[in-house]
């Protein structure tokens, strides 16, 4: 259940680390200006985390007299963790298979979304 709500809600919490990210780098005082200029500047390679390493995450930590949360280098974070927000694509594996299945109940549920317009006009 768990899982499934957090994949409904990707570009919430996408939205969300953002938020968080832009005041950690403005109420962190003691993040180096190098490392917050590197932050910032289009991703060109191995940077993928949108905040600068050793900034502050403010709301992550919800424990009375828990430390604080600091960002981690990216090379320090697991390789899985990138391409969570990535789609999946399932191969064409014939009438029957799992693609076709997916496509059908999508479309199912379109024509569902349909039918209950209607209904309100």
């Amino acid at each position: 259940m768990l899982a499934r709500t957090c994949l409904l809600r990707q570009t919430q919490r996408a939205a969300c680390a953002r938020s968080f990210a832009q005041k950690a780098v403005s109420a962190a005082p003691n993040a180096v200006p190098e490392q917050t200029a590197a932050a910032e500047l289009p991703a060109t390679g191995s940077a993928r985390s949108s905040c600068a390493p050793n900034t502050v995450m403010e709301g992550i930590n919800y424990l009375k007299d828990q430390r604080p949360v600091l960002a981690l280098p990216d090379e320090e974070y697991p390789a899985w963790l990138w391409t969570l927000l990535d789609k999946s694509e399932l191969p064409d594996d014939g009438p029957g298979g799992k693609a076709e299945k997916r496509r059908l109940r999508k479309e199912n549920r379109q024509r569902i979304r349909d039918q209950n317009f209607m209904k309100t006009q």
